[in-house]
Formats: C-alpha cells, structure tokens, sequence
C-alpha cells in the first residue's frame, strides 16, 4: 500500500528536469496551454470590442463616454436584451451538458481540473458579449474559464496524471487573466495562490511560464498598453496618517462586499426563474443608468476618473452604493462575468471618497492618489472571497 501511495506521488509531481519520466509531455502541455489561452484570450478580447463597438457606438474612446452620449431608450433596451439573451443562455447552457457546475477552483479541488467543455466555453462567450452590452461584471472571467478548459483538454490528450492536471488547470486560468490585462506576474500568482492554494517554487515556474507565453502571445493581437493612466503622485505625511485610518473602514466594507456578493451567488435564481430574473434586473439596471451611466460595464471607466480626481465628491458617495450593488445585482440573476475589475472600482472609488472627506480636514495631497490606494484594497477584498468569477450555474453544486 506504502509504496503504491509513493509511486503516485511521484507520478503527479511536478517534473523539474527533462530526465524525469513524463517530463517532456507535462512541459510541452504547459507550453500549449500557454499558446492557446493567449489566443483565447485575444479572440473573447476582440468579441467583446466588436460587441461594444454595435451597440455603444459613438465618438469616445470608452464605454462610459458612449453611454453618457447615448439616449435613453438604448440604455433600457440593450441592458433588457442582455438580460433576455442571459436566461435564454442559461437555459440553453446547462442541458447541454449533465456535469456539475464550472466553477474552477471547486474543479480544481474536487474534481482534479476536470470541467465541462461546452459549457464552460459557452458561458465564457455569454459572458463577453453581455459585458461588452454593458453588465456591471468584469471581463477576466472568460479568458480565465476558456484557459481552464483548454488546460484540461491538453491534459486529457497528454493523458497528464490528476496532480499535474489540478496545476495545469490552475495555470491556464491564471493565464487568462495574465494574457487579458497583460500582467503574467500576476497572472501567475492568481493561479498559485487563489485557486491552486500552494504557492511552492516546484509550481512557479509552470504558472509563470504558462503566463509569460498566453501573455506573448495575445500581444500579437491586443496593443501592449497600460490598463490604467495614473499620474506620478509623491507620498507625504498627510497621505500616510489617512491610510492608517482609513484601513480598517476599507476591511469594514470588503467585508461587507465579499459577503454581499456571497450571498448574490448562492441565490442565484433556478429553474423557470432563469428566464425571468434576468431580464427584469437588467431592465431596471437599464433605467438606473439613465441618470447614472457609470453603472455600465466593469467600472474600469470610472476607477480610471477617479486616479486623476475627475469626479465629484457627490457622484462618489452615490455610485459607492450604487456600482456594488448593481454587480451583486447582475451576479444575482446569473449574469455570468468577472469579479475583479469591479472590485477594484469599489476600492478606487472609496479611496477617493475618504480622500475628499480627509483633505477636509487635512489638505494637500490629491484626491486621485486616495483612489489608486484604495484600489489596492479592492484588489485584497477580490482574492479574500470573490475572486473566482461566476458562470452558468446547473443548481447541483450547491453554489
């Protein structure tokens, strides 16, 4: 029994030379994963550009600009038509396959990678194009869901022992994320971290080689060019005494989001309501935005106002309810989409709203770097709990 136990070991551990048995083919897997989610992640990228493109036309470069632009019947109409196409994609997407749901770290943990394909890429498509139409979900859970996938498919050809298969997983879903925002570094550390649970260096150079390749690779398509423009801002005194007070109201409302969102998710609706939930939602996420056109898409478009302090104090106090509350909304009908530009958004925008509040009191420092720390906040409150992004969900997996 002893030495059965041992032989497995050895057979799902991670090969560190090309001498070992299996090393070439757990190597060349990685480096498949690697090319084929860069392609994916380039192609879901396009989609969604091409999706906005139909629906949002206008003269401004972003989302916002257009929707801001756009009349108020288009707000209404497309958010509805996002929602009739998600529940008519639900429905469609889980009789197509009998597997349980897709969400990729219970895979990971519980059934050694392995996912359901079609749904999964299916889910990862819907949810392109109901981002790209406006939804307030970020757009990294597809590329993270196809990486998934095609990580699993190459494991299934290579014939890859279940060890190798829960990393190879692990890092085609981190790089997705790292060929969609072009950070392998992260993008390699998501996958360690987050969803594999093991940050070992035996696993860090297939996550941060899986990463570099899809992130190469989608360069190929995509323009190799900053997410954000932040300016160069200096630390002072003023700065660093708001972030010791701000801190802990910053864990206060992460706390808050993660478990908002927790409870979004596990009451997500099911059977006949798949259909009817969306599309109500959205309509009045449609008619919201009318007076509030930042509620479209992940909230990219306003974090990036908020580092350069280009919104007004009164419009940060309403969307810091208003941006959190319309992703748990769109995450409680069972859009499917991203987590982690959203959550960003909230931090950036409560850094710039505790900033106003604190150059009140102590002037000086600009509004714009409150908001870039609190990003980084936002950013610790996504791995804390709502990291994983969401896609269709069959009801049997208890989510």
């Amino acid at each position: 029994m002893e030495r059965t136990e041992n032989s497995a070991s050895v057979q799902n551990a991670v090969p560190v030379t090309l001498m070992q048995p299996g090393a070439a083919r757990f190597w060349l897997a990685v480096l498949l994963t690697g090319v084929g989610t860069g392609a994916g992640a380039a192609a879901l990228t396009r989609l969604l550009e091409l999706v906005q493109h139909l629906l949002w036309p206008g003269p401004g470069a972003s989302l916002l600009d257009a929707a801001a632009q756009a009349g108020a019947w288009r707000h209404v109409l497309v958010l509805l038509g996002a929602g009739v196409l998600t529940g008519i994609g639900q429905i469609v997407l889980v009789r197509l396959s009998s597997a349980n749901g897709i969400d990729i770290t219970e895979a990971i943990w519980f059934s050694a990678g392995r996912l359901p394909a079609i749904r999964t890429l299916g889910s990862a498509v819907l949810s392109v194009i109901v981002v790209g139409m406006g939804v307030s979900l970020g757009r990294e859970g597809a590329p993270k869901q196809a990486g998934a996938v095609i990580a699993n498919a190459i494991s299934d050809t290579g014939h890859l022992p279940d060890g190798q298969r829960r990393l190879l997983v692990a890092c085609g879903a981190g790089a997705g994320m790292a060929a969609a925002y072009g950070v392998p570094l992260g993008g390699a550390l998501f996958a360690l971290e987050v969803l594999r649970g093991a940050l070992s260096l035996r696993m860090v150079l297939p996550a941060l080689l899986t990463a570099l390749v899809a992130t190469a690779v989608s360069w190929l398509v995509l323009p190799d060019a900053p997410t954000y423009l932040i300016p160069s801002y200096l630390n002072s005194t003023c700065v660093t005494v708001w972030a010791l007070v701000a801190g802990p109201i910053a864990g206060l409302v992460s706390v808050v989001y993660v478990r908002t969102i927790a409870f979004a998710d596990r009451h997500k609706p099911q059977g006949w309501r798949r259909l009817i939930a969306p599309p109500l939602t959205l309509g009045v996420l449609g008619v919201i935005s009318i007076q509030f056109p930042q509620l479209f898409g992940n909230g990219k478009d306003i974090a990036q106002l908020t580092f350069v302090g280009q919104v007004a104090p009164a419009l940060l106090l309403s969307l810091l309810f208003l941006k959190p509350l319309a992703t748990a909304l769109c995450m409680g009908c069972g859009t499917p989409g991203g987590l982690f530009t959203p959550s960003l958004a909230l931090g950036a925008l409560l850094g710039a709203a505790l900033g106003h509040a604190w150059s009140w009191l102590w002037p000086g420092a600009p509004p714009g770097l409150f908001a870039v720390i609190g990003c980084g906040r936002g950013a610790r409150g996504h791995n804390s709990g709502t990291g994983v992004s969401r896609g269709i969900d069959d009801g049997t997996n208890g989510s």
